[in-house]
């Protein structure tokens, strides 16, 4: 069998020592036959033997310094994350603007539609469909905020 065949084989051998490879059932038929593949198959578990007893020995202060950069980054990460009291309180801020700001347009739909010649009902639907309901679609989004730029922290923190 040519080198490319076995190169192809040994490629497969590596992929078996991380996982199930697809073509599996090939490759043992393979190995049967081929003195040259259990040879490799036989360096790379005696590899991967040697690798396991591998160790070293880290230096105490290095592993104090990470591991006080560690809690440094989580406290920082903590402090800006806002609480649940400033959570609330945007929250009421924000219906409190909504609701007033609803009120305020659905009063003056009568001078806009005197302007504009149109019914006021037309006038008060248009602005619960392009005002209020914005506005309250908005405000649902305050309690979620948080969450989603904790799970944009999270992922940062992940790629670091």
């Amino acid at each position: 069998m040519g080198s490319d065949g076995h190169e192809r084989f040994r490629h497969m051998i590596d992929e078996s020592v991380a996982g199930p490879v697809q073509e599996e059932q090939s490759l043992r038929e393979h190995l049967q036959a081929c003195a040259p593949c259990q040879e490799y198959l036989a360096a790379t578990h005696r590899v991967i033997a040697g690798l396991g007893g591998f160790s070293f020995a880290v230096d105490p202060g290095l592993n104090a310094k990470v591991s006080a950069s560690l809690r440094l980054r989580a406290q920082q990460i903590k402090a800006t994350q806002p609480g649940r009291r400033q959570l609330v309180l945007s929250c009421v801020f924000a219906l409190m603007l909504t609701a007033v700001g609803s009120f305020f347009d659905l009063r003056l739909s009568g001078p806009i539609a005197s302007v504009f010649d149109l019914q006021r009902t037309q006038v008060q639907q248009g602005l619960i469909a392009f005002w209020i309901l914005p506005s309250l679609c908005i405000l649902l989004l305050f309690p979620i905020l948080p969450l989603l730029s904790a799970g944009g922290t999270n992922q940062e923190e992940r790629n670091l």
